[in-house]
């Protein structure tokens, strides 16, 4: 059962704490007001106000000699100290409810990742991070961020995002994520040593994890995966090739950024495939050969659905027999995309 009294107004410490806030400004500012009326210089009224509303007990800086001051002073000694009272009382409510919701709080997104089990663990919430989270809300699938910044974690958890704060480098954090029954870690900061140190915390806590690391110098690359990484993103290369296939292939790009398009690349991701296009560079092993010959060669990791030539000329469903030439723009579709694709497509 629970009693209300005033509408929920005493049940709510936020509320109380500005009404007890409004409460003792009123009483202070018309006893000094009272004070000045019968004579006394403001900064006279305003100190006596003051150590009479606290309590603070020491003498009058003027005689309380007549009825009106005495009454003026009493009713001051009352009403002012009744106010620090509620206010005092309302500032620990206050700050007490604040820490049990807090405990609590956090107790409860503990148990919640507790319960997870195969989910995503994302470490670092900033740009990347944030998008990765999102994209992940959105197709529903299970997470938990981990990120040392209360702000970040304050807005994740606004977000109904699960969360763990703390410094993803230590073991303490990834086990608090829920590491040992993860499927997948991606680690996204912007610093290259805090990402080789996580993919090598996280693959000793988990043999089986896929762990996908973000790379900001090229020279990570080895390093990460050396570390135990699955597979490395490195977003400078990533936008660097999104703008060169813009310049070279234009139609292929104007396609791929359709609306039917998009919604057909979220299928696929649906799906586990991916889509993407690489270019044919002079001396790879693609060029000379025919896209048979290729997606044999490549173990069935991916096909090619539409090949673009120099000329700006599209050939949609081509065939087995079609030769790849140098510079020609490929768009595939597979599982595994970026290690197969590199293997033919890279010069």
């Amino acid at each position: 059962m629970t009693l209300s009294l005033g509408g929920g107004f005493f049940v709510s410490p936020t509320r109380n704490l500005v009404a007890g806030l409004l409460y003792l400004g009123v009483v202070m500012s018309c006893a000094t007001a009272a004070y000045v009326a019968a004579g006394w210089s403001l900064a006279d009224a305003a100190y006596m106000v003051i150590v009479t509303v606290y309590t603070v007990g020491y003498a009058e800086v003027r005689p309380i000699d007549t009825a009106l001051l005495r009454g003026i002073t009493i009713a001051t000694i009352v009403l002012g100290c009744t106010g620090v009272i509620f206010l005092s009382s309302t500032l620990v409510q206050f700050i007490t409810l604040r820490q049990f919701e807090q405990l609590l709080g956090s107790k409860r997104m503990s148990q919640q990742v507790d319960r997870l089990s195969g989910h995503v663990i994302v470490c670092g919430l900033g740009r990347i991070g944030s998008m990765l989270a999102a994209d992940l809300e959105a197709g529903r699938r299970g997470f938990v961020v981990v990120d040392r910044d209360e702000t970040r974690i304050a807005e994740a958890r606004g977000r109904g995002w699960l969360t763990v704060m703390g410094d993803a480098t230590e073991e303490a954090a990834l086990l608090a994520a829920g590491v040992a029954r993860a499927r997948t870690l991606a680690t996204v900061l912007p610093n290259d040593a805090a990402n080789v140190f996580i993919t090598l915390s996280a693959r000793s806590l988990s043999p089986d994890l896929v762990i996908i690391a973000r790379g900001e110098a090229t020279s990570t690359e080895r390093k990460l995966l050396h570390a135990g990484a699955n597979r490395v993103v490195l977003p400078a290369h990533i936008g660097a090739e999104r703008i060169a296939e813009l310049i070279l292939f234009e139609r292929t790009a104007a396609l791929r950024t359709s609306a039917p398009m998009q919604a057909f690349e979220q299928t696929l991701h649906g799906l586990g495939l991916n889509l993407d296009v690489m270019t044919a560079a002079p001396g790879s092993a693609a060029v000379g050969q025919t896209l048979g010959e290729i997606e044999a060669a490549a173990g069935g990791a991916f096909f090619v659905v539409q090949v673009t030539r120099r000329d700006g000329t599209m050939l949609a469903n081509p065939g087995l027999g079609v030769a790849v030439e140098a510079g020609d723009g490929l768009v595939l579709i597979g599982r595994t995309l970026g290690d197969a694709a590199e293997l033919f497509l890279a010069g």
